[in-house]
């Protein structure tokens, strides 16, 4: 007999381990954010003031404050770069601004010094979070651990101390201190930090376990194997740190041409003022001239040009409960070739549910009963999966008794007397061996026994249920990518395939650690592809760095994990994944229409401004026409329609 438990509402999420303690650095607390926002307010103070006709003495100290707050640290750098015989676009728009300024074109400098300051505001900010959550991992693993002398004696000492070989007792709610292999004891060790399993692991004397994962109820004596600087916790946070270090090839081009462009604009500006006076010409004319081909030559419209789609289409996908943490990320995204999912937390919501009561032969109880004294029986635990059992009692609204005698063996499950009956519940071995093996975890799910006054009653089945729309998000990505997605998972092969049978997932790679899923993802990055990473932990956060694109989830993500990720997915809604990217291609069809506009106005400006006489008013007004022009473009897609689409 049957009884399934599958509902609509979702059950209460297991409380979280305990957390790293936060390393994020104040808003306000970077210069270069504090240099922006005072930059910033000076112009929109100024702005409408000037637009007004106001006295200049009313505005004109507001510009110029504008200036210096923005213009400082870039004017410092270009000429830091300046005296190692390099030149870029920072000082150019730094001259640029100037050069308007002293033709009268405050406006058009002033907006050029808030656009550069702004993005180094937010990149220095993206740069110091990401290096917070990174040093911010290491806390994971204990300060302090328990060394077990060759006498017996415990001694506390600075986990950064231990060495190899040594032993170390790990009491029951402590974190491990080292990476290294049972000597004794048993317990469950919630490793989900490492490898993403949703549910605590049995350990006992043999096993493999990790630092900064969480002891259960039990007590462990380990050997450390790995010291504290080679942990697989401290290896995350090198790849993770390496990976951000590295500089992508688009990246390295735009520098190349930024470089080539600042140098060409100078040398012009130059040649236009300096060769006209040695021939004799008027030195306030070709001044005038010199000035108005900085300014409709300086790539204000080249910037909008990519800027305004971009962010549009970032703040479209934050309405729709995305989070894209930059104009590069966005751009990224819409490139990709190849996509790789993460199973807990990602493909599936990461919170083991009761699916099933199965009630045995000859027990005679019914299936809510069943749950009821099993549920009242687990209520003092706090095993997921005993939450799982009472969270299932719940949604039935079944009254659920005290429990008495309580007693909670790692590994074996719980015993407790309820209504004057003695409650087991534990895994399939409580059961004969061939009842046990009969009801054995199918595809990876998990089976729990019921024992009332020691007759085996019910069989509980227990599951990560897989997302909503997970299938059909799948088959958008596969469609949008024209590739097949990858299951990186670091769970059982089992729990795996059942999950990519249910998802239309054919690869999959299986009990993945995470320098295993970044060596995957590295792997077909040299092969050429652009790979996207779906992931929600720790340990996907490698993988996350090293591929050309992330996505986080963010209901059940990690610290780490969302500050590495290109992009966030605030409402877990995994359709969302496939949303974002293909409005990432929308955005850059249309940077490139903006490119093209933006470059034919310029060009026609800087031809007009070369081959005859370019009046001032016209060259502004041609100018900032294509800006403006670029800008609308761009803003189409804030419409829902884009998203929709």
């Amino acid at each position: 007999m049957s009884s399934a438990l599958v509902g609509d509402r979702p059950s209460p999420a297991p409380a979280p381990a305990p957390p790293a303690p936060p390393r994020r650095a104040r808003l306000l607390a970077l210069p270069e954010v504090r240099w922006a926002a005072l930059s910033t307010a000076a112009f929109l103070l100024a702005f409408p003031l000037d637009l007004a006709g106001a006295p200049a003495w009313s505005w004109g100290p507001l510009y110029a404050l504008c200036y210096a707050a923005g213009g400082w640290e870039p004017a410092f750098e270009g000429l830091r770069a300046l005296r190692e015989r390099s030149l870029d676009v920072d000082l150019l728009m730094v001259v640029a601004a100037v050069g308007a300024a002293a033709i009268g074109q405050f406006l058009d400098g002033g907006l050029l010094i808030v656009i550069f300051a702004v993005s180094g505001a937010l990149e220095a900010l993206a740069t110091r979070r990401t290096a917070d959550s990174v040093r911010g991992l290491l806390d994971l693993a204990p300060a302090l651990a328990v060394r077990v002398t060759a006498r017996g004696a415990e001694e506390r000492v600075p986990a950064a101390e231990l060495r190899i070989g040594e032993t170390v007792l790990v009491r029951p709610g402590e974190r491990l201190p080292a990476d290294g292999t049972v000597l004794d004891g048993g317990s469950e060790v919630d490793q989900a930090t490492i490898t993403g399993e949703p549910l605590p692991v049995p350990k006992a004397a043999g096993d493999e376990v990790f630092a900064g994962t969480l002891n259960g109820t039990g007590v462990l004596r380990v050997r450390v194997g790995r010291a504290p600087g080679d942990s697989v916790i401290a290896r995350i946070v090198a790849m993770v740190e390496e990976a951000s270090g590295t500089k992508a090839p688009t990246q390295l081009f735009i520098e190349k041409v930024e470089q080539r462009y600042s140098v060409g604009v100078v040398a012009a500006t130059l040649a236009l003022f300096t060769v006209p006076l040695a021939l004799g010409a008027d030195f306030t004319a070709t001044l005038l001239r010199a000035m108005t081909f900085m300014i409709v030559a300086s790539p204000c419209a080249v910037v909008l040009a990519t800027m305004p789609p971009l962010l549009s289409a970032i703040a479209n996908a934050g309405r729709h409960g995305v989070l894209v943490k930059s104009a590069v990320a966005m751009e990224r995204l819409g490139t990709v070739t190849k996509a790789a999912l993460d199973k807990t937390g990602t493909l599936t919501a990461g919170t083991p549910r009761v699916t099933d009561i199965r009630t045995l032969p000859g027990a005679g109880l019914p299936a809510d009963e069943v749950l009821a004294l099993a549920a009242a029986a687990e209520h003092p635990s706090e095993h997921p999966l005993a939450r799982a059992v009472v969270a299932a009692a719940r949604e039935r609204g079944l009254a659920l008794a005290d429990a008495r005698d309580f007693a909670a063996t790692p590994g074996r499950g719980v015993r407790a007397v309820v209504a004057g009956r003695t409650v087991r519940v534990g895994g399939p071995d409580l059961l004969p061996e061939a009842a046990a093996s009969a009801c054995g975890a199918p595809d990876g799910r998990t089976v729990v026994v019921v024992l009332v006054d020691g007759v085996p009653s019910a069989t509980l089945h227990l599951d990560d249920l897989t997302r909503p729309g997970a299938a059909d998000a799948v088959a958008a990505l596969r469609e949008l990518t024209g590739a097949a997605p990858v299951l990186l998972t670091g769970d059982s092969p089992g729990a795996a395939a059942r999950v990519a049978a249910e998802t239309g997932i054919e690869d999959v790679r299986a009990g993945l650690l995470p320098q295993d899923k970044a060596a995957v993802v590295r792997e077909w990055e040299e092969r050429g592809e652009r790979v996207l990473v779906v992931g929600d932990g720790v340990n996907d956060a490698p993988a996350l760095a090293v591929a050309h694109s992330g996505i986080a989830m963010g209901g059940t993500g990690s610290d780490l994990t969302l500050e590495t990720a290109d992009a966030v997915v605030v409402r877990d809604e995994l359709a969302a994944v496939p949303a974002v990217v293909a409005l990432s291609r929308r955005a850059r069809r249309v940077v490139v229409q903006n490119l093209v506009i933006a470059s034919v106005c310029i060009g026609a400006l800087v031809v007009w401004d070369l081959a005859g006489h370019l009046p001032l008013p016209l060259g502004v007004a041609g100018h900032e026409g294509s800006t403006v022009l670029v800008g609308l473009n761009g803003l189409r897609l804030l419409r829902s329609s884009a998203w929709r689409g």
